[in-house]
């Protein structure tokens, strides 16, 4: 594990343990209810997915559209807030504004992951707005679009790499010169991509290397946890937050 912390955003002793979307096993993806259980279970650090309404308004939800998990239909970026508004995921539970999960949980950290371009502007100025520089890491799979928030916003945001990042670090730690962005903080990355390992002791180390954490996504399996713990990784998201709570535990580092 990195010792060396290069944003506020990472000050936390031992792993970083994310509930991802909450803590998706449970059925309520990314809403106030979900969250606020794993705010009570002792997590620290929440995951999310934030999307545009036609109107502006920023919501805390991982599809294009309502459709998957909710009882509503139709892509967000097409519908004004009062219509998103009385969509409810699994039927019961509302659509939260990612403002309102904000300040509902003023202890808590915000792992962002900005799904599309006409999100970001609203998510730097809610960010600056709320003056919570310190408590959100904005990502997202395109490296154009974390690019452009560091560079709009500069070194008070924290930022994890895109797909293109990855993809550069990977190659270093296989010994083949690629530039990589010096101002990311963490390489968030899957365990493994189309059949064949990303996380392995060299990519760690390699991370490492360059100041960065590695955050792994998304795991829910005991034993790939303890894996991966061992092989030095920095943080884990989870949707099952039961099951990473206790691993941590058993290993001397729940926080």
């Amino acid at each position: 594990m990195s010792t060396d912390i290069r944003h506020p955003y990472l000050d936390h002793p031992g792993p970083l343990a994310f509930a991802h979307r909450g803590g998706a096993a449970d059925g309520l993806e990314n809403t106030l209810t979900q969250f606020r259980r794993a705010v009570e279970a002792g997590y620290r650090y929440l995951e999310t997915d934030v999307h545009a309404t036609a109107d502006g308004r920023l919501v805390a939800f991982h599809d294009t559209t309502l459709d998957r998990v909710t009882d509503g239909t139709g892509r967000i970026a097409d519908l004004p807030w009062s219509d998103v508004r009385h969509a409810r995921v699994a039927g019961t539970e509302p659509v939260s504004l990612f403002e309102e999960l904000l300040e509902a949980f003023p202890g808590a950290r915000w792992n962002v992951d900005v799904k599309a371009e006409p999100a970001l502007l609203p998510l730097l100025d809610l960010i600056g707005r709320t003056g919570t520089w310190d408590r959100v890491c904005v990502g997202s799979f395109s490296e154009a679009r974390v690019s452009r928030a560091q560079r709009l916003a500069g070194p008070r945001l924290a930022t994890s790499y895109g797909t293109r990042g990855v993809a550069a670090l990977r190659l270093r730690a296989w010994g083949v010169p690629a530039a990589v962005r010096r101002s990311a903080v963490a390489a968030q990355v899957p365990e493994s991509q189309s059949g064949l390992p990303v996380v392995g002791r060299r990519f760690v180390r390699t991370a490492h290397a360059l100041g960065l954490q590695v955050h792994v996504w998304t795991v829910n399996e005991p034993g790939r946890m303890h894996r991966l713990l061992d092989l030095g990784v920095d943080g884990i998201m989870t949707d099952h937050i039961d099951t990473l709570r206790k691993v941590l535990e058993e290993r001397g580092t729940w926080v």
